[in-house]
Parts: C-alpha cells; structure tokens; sequence
C-alpha cells in the first residue's frame, strides 16, 4: 500500500477472537477488535510525544492538512468527559458553591469555582484550602458542596446540542465508549440515567476512582485500560483546561469543545483540533479528520 492504508477498516464479524488473540495492524502495532470500526487520522511518523508514536505533537500537525501526510493513527475507542461536555451543567456547579458555603457559615470568595472546575478528591480540596486557609474543613465544604448537587441533579439535566447524534453515530459504527468524569459514580450514573444513556458505555471512570484528579491524565489512562485501548488510539472529549491538559498529558487525541472558558494559547498548543460543538466532533469523525 505504499505507507498508506485504507480510511476505514472492518473485521469480518464471526471472528470470535480475545483482545490478546486480535490481529495486529502492520503498520502501526494496534490490536483490531472485533466489531469495531476503526478510523484513522495521518500522523507524523518524526515527532513522538509523552512516549507514544501517535502523540500530541504529531496529532497537531494534522489539523487543516489533506491526505499527503506519512502515515494514518486509529481511533479505537471515545472518552468523553462529563460536565460542560456531554451535559450543561458547569453553569450548575458554579451556583453550587455559595449555597454550599453559606451552610457552613463561609462567604463565597471570587474565583473559587474557576479553580475548582474539573478536579475532585484531594485536588478540589486543595483548592479549597487555597481559598480558606490550610486549617479550614475542606471535606466538610467539598460534601456541603456535594449535597446541593445531589439535590439539584435528581431530575434531568440540560443535554449538550449534538450529544444524541454523536452518541448513536458511534454506537452504530461499534467504537466503544466510556465516561471520564470528576464527578461522582452516582452523580454519572444519575445523569446518564435520567436520559436513558448509560447502554452507550462500556466504562465509567469517576473522580473517585483516582487518586490524582485532572490535569492529572490518571483517569483517562484508567479508562482507556478498561476499554482495551491504548493512549494514542482514544479520543479524548474535554471542554475544560485541565481536562485538555489531562488529556494531553496521557498522549490522547484531544480535542477540546469549549464550554464556559475559550481555547487560549496553551490549549491551542496541547490539543489535537477545538470543535465549536458536539455537532462538529462528529462532522469530524465521519470525515476521519482525527
């Protein structure tokens, strides 16, 4: 084939095979699944990053390029982070915080919500302690916090335009799918459930799973290795900078939809493409953009 390969690939159905019994692609060493499609992006064979032969930094080079490039990466699986992504509810958490302080007798300090937005565990409550004081009750503050949410989470929340489309997309062309979320186990599945979603997703990563939040990659690598995928053959979903920072960190495909903050330099430098919408990630998958 001459250094190129065709844009999409399917595997005969009856082959029953394990994941460590799946043939390997001769070009770039990646298992084939099964009932999967796979997908392939170009890649530059030169620039390896964060230790992967398909890296940020050859993922970057593709974007507003054409079909003249070396080599083609697959995309096997899908990680989509939760809130500001899939659901709008980024605008919720920040109204969360007074409330949830005001409980414990605290004021609300400005820019508290920035700084929290997209970790958990004993990152968030470092952030807390940052903006209180290293004495203060940061779990108290951290489950006050988590107790408005419940309450506000109990009915379904608003769905990101696109978010159904893209999830059917997938789901028809076998790419596995996982959630990668901050949030609470039980606060993904209530919101998956609330829309009737969770049968999407062969993997829930949570926030409590991990010992290290984002921008920490650790809950994207947890993913990952339960979808049967490596690294720089997942495509990571994130409207936030430390989610776009966790998912270059990790060495996947990036791509960063914006929800309450804009793209600035820095993510411009660490993420695969920006997307205006889910609308346009799947534009992008179907025309094996990345």
């Amino acid at each position: 084939m001459s250094g190129r390969v065709q844009d999409r690939l399917r595997l005969p159905q009856p082959w029953a095979l394990s994941p460590l019994a799946a043939p390997v692609c001769l070009f770039c060493g990646a298992r084939m699944f099964p009932g999967r499609s796979t997908f392939f992006i170009f890649y530059d064979q030169n620039r390896p990053a964060n230790g992967s032969p398909f890296g940020r930094a050859g993922a970057k080079r593709l974007r507003g390029q054409g079909r003249g490039q070396k080599g083609y990466l697959m995309i096997n699986g899908v990680i989509f982070d939760m809130d500001g992504l899939m659901f709008d509810t980024e605008r919720m958490w920040a109204t969360f915080w007074e409330p949830a302080l005001a409980a414990l007798g605290l004021p609300y300090k400005e820019g508290l919500s920035e700084a929290a937005r997209g970790t958990a565990g004993e990152t968030l409550r470092n952030v807390v302690r940052q903006f209180y004081g290293r004495d203060c009750d940061a779990a108290a503050i951290v489950d006050s916090l988590h107790a408005v949410a419940d309450k506000a989470f109990q009915k379904p929340v608003p769905k990101k335009p696109g978010l159904d489309e893209l999830l059917a997309w997938l789901d028809e062309q076998h790419i596995p799918m996982a959630v990668a979320s901050s949030s609470r186990m039980d606060v993904i599945q209530r919101n998956l459930d609330n829309w009737g979603m969770r049968h999407y997703f062969s993997v829930l990563a949570s926030g409590q799973q991990v010992t290290r939040s984002k921008p920490d990659p650790e809950i994207f690598l947890l993913a990952a290795e339960k979808l049967g995928v490596a690294p720089g053959h997942a495509l990571v979903l994130e409207d936030s900078y430390n989610g776009v920072r966790a998912g270059a960190a990790g060495g996947f495909v990036t791509v960063m939809v914006p929800d309450l903050l804009p793209a600035d330099d820095e993510m411009r430098r660490l993420y695969t493409a920006e997307c205006r919408s889910l609308f346009e990630v799947l534009d992008g998958l179907k025309a094996n953009r990345w």
